[in-house]
């Protein structure tokens, strides 16, 4: 079993690239509610963290399984992450836009909603098992917890920033967030669409 400093590098380095999609919505999560708590802020990330680990392990399960199944199905991973975000923004968008007085200052993110956009946001990381495939069960779970370390202190942060950004915002962060996450899931499609 390597585990060397190339091996923990690769881990790193996949988690901070997998971690750009879940800063965004973290960001936005955080501008959203700006009265969010620390607990909470430190549940979000974790939700995040979860599912960036998750989709690498069940992608090497895959690989190593039913490879078959998985390459059909890569096709659709960014359809999949359009329709999940796109959902959730334009939601967003209308609460927003439907809002009026102080319940606005303060739109609070839903367990669905957070779930949906962990989801959303990790769902192309099904592929790195295709880059881990040749690691030990082991090296791949050592290599998603890499991976969801990485994402929970960036999602951490964005949740933060986006606190700080949202309550200057107002009122008018439920519809900013909105459109921050259609233009992800929009991101995300023709990134995966090109690539």
């Amino acid at each position: 079993m390597d585990l060397s400093f190339s091996f923990f590098l690769v881990s790193a380095m996949l988690g901070v690239g997998l971690a750009m999609d879940a800063f965004s919505v973290s960001l936005v999560a955080g501008l959203s509610e700006p009265c969010m708590k620390k607990t909470k802020m430190l549940s979000v990330a974790g939700v995040f963290a979860f599912f960036q680990a998750l989709m690498p392990m069940i992608g090497w399960v895959l690989v190593h399984t039913v490879l078959e199944l998985f390459q059909s199905f890569k096709k659709f991973i960014p359809f999949i992450a359009l329709a999940l975000l796109c959902y959730i923004g334009i939601k967003m968008i209308i609460e927003g836009v439907h809002c009026e007085g102080e319940a606005c200052k303060c739109h609070k993110l839903t367990l669905s909603a957070l779930l949906i956009q962990g989801v959303a946001t990790s769902i192309d990381a099904l592929s790195v098992g295709l880059e881990i495939a040749e690691y030990s069960v082991l090296q791949a779970l050592i290599s998603a917890l890499v991976i969801a370390l990485i994402t929970f202190v960036i999602c951490f942060f964005g949740i933060i920033l986006g606190k700080k950004t949202g309550t200057i915002l107002s009122g008018r962060a439920s519809i900013f967030g909105g459109v921050i996450l259609v233009l992800i899931g929009i991101e995300i499609f023709i990134t995966g669409i090109i690539g």
